[in-house]
């Protein structure tokens, strides 16, 4: 399957010219199964939940449902949610006919940001099917607690998938642990950055593919671009195989 990664720098809490940047971004991309946007994709990583939500089926569903309608592309992209009387940090996922098929929730808002206060935890882990990948969804903080990338490991997926707005300053953070979720689960990980700054944060991407073996296969610094990646179902099935790790999980 090929997949794309969108690494780009959103214009800060304006979702009407990062609708306009992310089209110009995939103009001339063609022919990728898959592309996966950065966390919160439309605003940066807000705080004014309350005034950038909306429905699940809003505004920002209908532009990346069209996205991955002319594409003919499974899109994940991140949402600010509004369901009830609470808000959620979400990445949709949309098939290439433009229908809804799951929503995550980040389960772990980022306290030490007071991402708490401002949007609810999720409370389900989410394994979506894309073609024939089984596919394990998680956002920005979720990536320190391995316990929920462990689920995903028992239940087989074949990739996991954490989008991000994940600062200069704890970079190195990101690249171990995108790293270690794909060798202790034996699958493919994709993590998918933002790169330019918000009015707190710089940010340089690191946007990185690893293999089943921890292998790093693309990753980009600074840059805005669409990294292009194929991966291949069968190294997820021979790794785990030649080495029967997870069949050893004694505390899950």
């Amino acid at each position: 399957m090929k997949i794309g990664l969108i690494q780009y720098s959103p214009e800060w809490e304006n979702k009407k010219e990062n609708k306009i940047k992310i089209s110009r971004l995939l103009e001339n991309q063609n022919g990728v199964s898959l592309f996966i946007l950065p966390e919160l994709t439309l605003t940066g990583f807000t705080m004014k939940s309350g005034e950038f939500c909306e429905p699940g089926d809003g505004e920002s569903f209908e532009y990346f449902s069209l996205l991955a309608l002319n594409k003919n592309a499974h899109v994940l992209a991140g949402i600010i949610e509004k369901d009830g009387s609470k808000i959620y940090n979400t990445m949709l996922h949309i098939n290439p006919e433009g229908e809804l098929v799951n929503k995550y929730r980040k389960i772990h808002p980022f306290t030490y940001s007071t991402e708490d206060k401002y949007y609810s935890g999720g409370e389900k882990t989410v394994v979506t099917q894309i073609e024939e990948w089984m596919t394990g969804l998680s956002i920005c903080y979720d990536l320190r607690f391995p316990e929920l990338y462990r689920i995903y490991g028992k239940a087989r997926t074949e990739l996991m998938v954490d989008i991000a707005n994940w600062p200069v300053a704890r970079i190195e953070h990101w690249r171990t642990l995108l790293k270690a979720r794909a060798i202790e689960n034996q699958c493919y990980v994709a993590g998918v950055n933002r790169v330019g700054s918000d009015p707190k944060l710089n940010y340089n991407g690191y946007s990185s593919l690893f293999d089943p073996m921890g292998d790093e296969i693309i990753c980009a610094v600074d840059s805005e671009e669409v990294l292009i990646a194929e991966i291949d179902i069968e190294t997820v099935n021979s790794v785990r195989e030649k080495f029967p790790f997870l069949q050893d999980i004694k505390l899950l």
